[in-house]
């Protein structure tokens, strides 16, 4: 069974703190231990030094002074027999055999040496200090020893303690990680338990953002940003197969209508009349699949924005809608010069539909003035009465009366216009126009210092 993650991270935790109480508790063992074993050093080389002094001065006091529990001072001469001997030894019986006494006053030679040793005759181990001396003419040993009993027994007592002190830290460690790590990781369990809410629901939520202003909380709104724009995606295929089934099923039934009919009644429904009523029909369902498509797409992704030429785009679209200004009588005319940020093919569909839609509408003549980051289309045009200037932008809206005489658009030209340029950081808005007709005024955000296209002069092409 796989632990969770707040398991896995207290025993990761655990596991770290108890190796480092155990290599502390060794530390601290073998610091204590090597500070006690030097200051006995310091005892048995001042003791040697002392007693050295007195046989040097002959001044041998019988016994010979020492201070420390178990401490031993002897004098011994060259075969290791014992000269003079402190109270706590035998006069008998010297610290060291011959053997290793003339070993370690050799390597002693004018020093002292200090060593550790379990051949001591009155210890189990002890500390022992060996040095030369000289007592009437005659060469003799100073030793000094104190047991190490003590210093065992501080030690191994220490280790016992530790043995039992560091589980029971190491658990009190463990149980307060797995509570301090259960409490930093219960916003987490918040937010997968509401992600799990919002997907059984299987429709738009939110994720609970801490309160803390730290990583979870950016987490939280990252992930309900995501969840915002993942819900408008949806929207917008929701909305897409709407629209497609609502505004297709008149030209479906219309094309399947003539092809029924051609096909019961070929003879008098010939392929040449036949081919006149669809091509129309079919063309609608293009134009209205591309702009459906074109909806969809909108807010996908996020839009990298570069300088666009508005005069330039401007008159791709004057250029663009020439077909339907010569179908109504139409003069059309762009002046002026600009610069924004956006899109290429953004901008141009932003102006050739609003230009396009002026060209349907006009009366006898459509004006597009350019400036930096604006462009305002004007045309002579029946106009839309202000209650209805934000009902046209939705989408398949067609305004009774003049204004409606066009059977060729979608009804999304205006929804188009405005949701792209407001993807592009602008807008579209509707006003009056000089001449009585329809304004609408596309701002986008103007391009800075050393960002903007290269300048154009004005274009007229009325």
């Amino acid at each position: 069974m796989s632990l969770s993650l707040p398991d896995r991270l207290t025993l990761l935790a655990t596991g770290v703190v108890a190796v480092a109480l155990v290599a502390g508790a060794l530390a601290l063992s073998g610091v204590l231990g090597a500070s006690r074993v030097a200051a006995l050093d310091e005892v048995v080389r001042a003791r040697a030094a002392t007693v050295a002094a007195l046989v040097a001065d002959d001044r041998v006091p019988a016994p010979l002074p020492v201070a420390e529990p178990g401490e031993v001072a002897q004098v011994l001469d060259a075969d290791g027999g014992v000269l003079a001997s402190s109270a706590t030894a035998s006069r008998t019986l010297p610290v060291l055999d011959a053997a290793t006494l003339a070993a370690w006053r050799a390597e002693a030679g004018d020093g002292v040496l200090v060593r550790s040793t379990d051949a001591s005759a009155y210890d189990a181990e002890a500390r022992v200090a060996v040095r030369a001396a000289d007592l009437g003419g005659a060469p003799v040993t100073v030793v000094a020893s104190v047991p190490l009993d003590e210093v065992r027994g501080v030690l191994d007592a220490l280790r016992l303690a530790l043995l039992l002190v560091v589980p029971v830290l190491t658990l009190g460690v463990a149980l307060l990680v797995r509570t301090l790590i259960g409490r930093a990781l219960a916003p987490v369990e918040d937010l997968r338990a509401a992600a799990d809410r919002v997907a059984l629901a299987g429709g738009p939520g939110s994720l609970p953002v801490p309160a803390a202003d730290d990583e979870l909380a950016a987490l939280a709104r990252t992930l309900n940003a995501m969840l915002d724009r993942l819900e408008a995606s949806a929207a917008r295929q929701r909305t897409f197969v709407a629209d497609a089934a609502h505004e297709l099923r008149s030209p479906v039934a219309a094309v399947r209508a003539a092809v029924e009919v051609a096909r019961e009644h070929p003879e008098a429904y010939p392929v040449r009349d036949l081919v006149d009523d669809l091509v129309p029909e079919v063309a609608r369902m293009q134009a209205l699949v591309d702009d459906l498509l074109v909806l969809a797409r909108l807010g996908g992704a996020a839009v990298p924005r570069g300088p666009v030429d508005l005069a330039e785009a401007a008159a791709e679209a004057v250029s663009s809608a020439r077909p339907v200004a010569d179908a109504h009588g139409v003069d059309l005319a762009v002046h002026g010069a600009g610069a924004a940020l956006g899109t290429q093919d953004g901008v141009r569909r932003v102006l050739r539909n609003l230009v396009a839609n002026a060209a349907r509408h006009a009366g006898a003549r459509v004006d597009v003035a350019v400036a930096d980051g604006r462009v305002v289309v004007d045309d002579d045009g029946p106009g839309i009465p202000p209650a209805d200037r934000e009902r046209v932008f939705a989408r398949f809206v067609r305004l009774d009366g003049a204004r409606e005489r066009d059977a060729g658009g979608t009804g999304l030209g205006l929804a188009i216009a405005r949701e792209v340029a407001r993807e592009l950081g602008g807008d579209v808005v509707l006003g009056d126009a000089p001449a009585g007709g329809l304004r609408a005024v596309v701002t986008l955000p103007a391009a800075g210092p050393g960002e903007g296209a290269a300048p154009r002069r004005g274009v007229d092409d009325g």
